[in-house]
């Protein structure tokens, strides 16, 4: 009972972490460091640093997710390498994260968030999408193909505390699926949804207000981001839970050729730190390579 009272009392301090980024420095964020305290989950310590449960597992594999000893060091993984695509809004579902690009001040801005992703074979379908509109508490219109297999729903859930919707929706122009908040945080980082994606409820607040009808978004599947930072090459690497990609090493030097087009750096990589980062994706930039000044 306590663990359940947490989960539902616990506000993350940094929802929707905003960060400015350019070609040049395009890993953004910093890794921090957690003590366990009395009747914490790695759970509660997610969403208090706004990050999904597969982050916080990946990046801490021998600390017992429910039970973390008290006293016990926490890695919070809470660095990030940009997706490939840098405009809109993009949902990489390999990461379980979102980011919304736009300009503020002339500044290129990111902001970012954790999800919750489809179940297998439920996986939202890659593509370019549109924000055709908004809804603050929004009535659910549960498909028919959920109520068959859970005959119990109602055809229709009115906004309030049983709708796994949460308060505030953004839908997007192809099929039933929408960027929408919920009622069960434990899901963010998980594969719970049919194929919506979810946000933890003070994620969705922010960026609701933030996100104008129109927007452009991209659904992509992108377990490997290479990124610079201080001249020095890093790769972000999650489990490939799709087995979408048949060569990661392939893979890699595509985003390494598509990094030096768009930097006009020469990208170095270093081979047996790749190969080790490929072999335990661990979801944390690790430094993988250079950038140095000229073309090859």
């Amino acid at each position: 009972m306590v663990l359940c009272f947490l989960f539902f009392w616990v506000r993350s301090s940094l929802a929707l972490e905003r960060f400015v980024w350019s070609p040049l420095e395009s890993v953004v964020g910093k890794i921090k460091w957690h003590v366990v305290s009395e009747n914490e989950t790695l759970l509660d310590i997610a969403r208090w640093y706004d990050l999904g449960y597969n982050q916080i597992v990946l990046a801490n594999p021998e600390v017992d997710p429910w039970l973390p000893p008290v006293g016990q060091k926490v890695l919070i993984p809470a660095r990030y390498v940009l997706p490939r695509i840098k405009r809109g809004l993009v949902v990489n579902l390999a990461e379980m994260r979102l980011y919304f690009f736009r300009k503020e001040g002339g500044k290129d801005v990111v902001y970012t968030a954790p999800i919750g992703v489809g179940t297998e074979g439920k996986l939202t379908e890659l593509g370019v999408y549109t924000v055709i509109r908004k809804k603050k508490d929004p009535v659910w219109h549960v498909p028919a193909s959920i109520r068959e297999e859970d005959p119990s729903l109602p055809a229709a859930v009115p906004p309030g505390p049983d709708n796994p919707l949460g308060r505030y929706a953004l839908y997007l122009s192809r099929g039933a699926y929408a960027i929408h908040g919920t009622n069960k945080p434990w899901g963010i980082g998980r594969r719970v949804s049919h194929g919506c994606i979810r946000l933890y409820p003070e994620d969705i607040e922010a960026l609701y207000p933030l996100v104008p009808v129109g927007t452009p978004v991209f659904i992509i599947y992108q377990p490997y981001k290479l990124g610079i930072s201080g001249q020095k090459v890093y790769l972000q690497a999650f489990p490939d839970f799709e087995k979408k990609i048949t060569n990661p090493f392939r893979e890699i030097i595509s985003l390494a050729n598509r990094l030096r087009k768009e930097t006009y750096l020469r990208i170095i990589i270093f081979w047996p730190e790749l190969k080790e980062i490929i072999k335990k994706p661990n979801g944390i930039p690790s430094l993988t390579g250079e950038a140095k000044e000229g073309m090859p």
